[in-house]
């Protein structure tokens, strides 16, 4: 249930258009990164469109911030969200509480919690991966001794840092790749601990449930 207040109603209203904000987002910088030699004009339109995007989200920050009446406790409360204002490029991941936006508004029956942990800890890989993936190679292509020679390259380092497995054949050499790496490696953790959790307090449950009826079926009078 969600109370009737300002800051709730208007988070309800902007949750679907900054969700698709997030995804122009990401896809203006994924053009900007991927296609060096397009024209100045696409260039500018992704550029503004970065610029448009990062406007509506210190936007919609600012009016949680004037309707919460919390001043610096909400700067505190929401750090994560400090956060993704001055590293828009995790801003993507707000299209992860989508579908909780649709289903709302539809009133359908949600996933169980469980299922919903999975669902989500998978989306906000895919999007941290691709994110990271961009931001890596936008620093690293070019670079001397760099072995992030293609996208793809970062693609697959990606896919080693967020896995925890980390082969070592492909690996950031500057300074800002390397701090991104250890973002990614925090974010791998977190995702792949709530994946594991999740899924081992589901299988708990199946087998309490599982033992709960065994033990009712032992307590039946036997038929006569």
């Amino acid at each position: 249930m969600y109370d009737d207040s300002p800051a709730d109603r208007w988070e309800r209203r902007t949750e679907v258009p900054l969700a698709v904000a997030s995804l122009v987002f990401l896809g203006a910088y994924a053009a900007l990164v991927l296609g060096p030699g397009v024209g100045t004009g696409w260039r500018r339109l992704c550029q503004a469109a970065l610029f448009a995007a990062w406007a509506l989200f210190a936007v919609d920050y600012a009016v949680r911030w004037r309707l919460s009446g919390r001043r610096l406790r909400f700067v505190r409360a929401h750090w994560l969200d400090t956060l993704v204002l001055l590293l828009p490029l995790l801003r993507p991941l707000r299209v992860v509480r989508l579908y909780e936006a649709v289903q709302r508004r539809h009133g359908r029956p949600r996933l169980a919690l469980h299922a919903r942990v999975i669902v989500y800890a998978g989306l906000s890989a895919l999007l941290l991966g691709f994110s990271g993936a961009l931001a890596v190679y936008q620093q690293e292509r070019g670079a001397p001794d760099t072995s992030m020679q293609t996208f793809g390259d970062a693609l697959w380092w990606t896919c080693a840092t967020l896995s925890t497995v980390g082969y070592g054949d492909v690996v950031p050499v500057t300074r800002l790749g390397r701090t991104i790496a250890v973002g990614m490696m925090a974010g791998g953790l977190a995702l792949l601990g709530a994946v594991t959790g999740s899924f081992s307090s589901w299988m708990l449950q199946v087998f309490s449930d599982e033992n709960g009826d065994e033990r009712r079926d032992d307590e039946r009078p036997p038929r006569r």
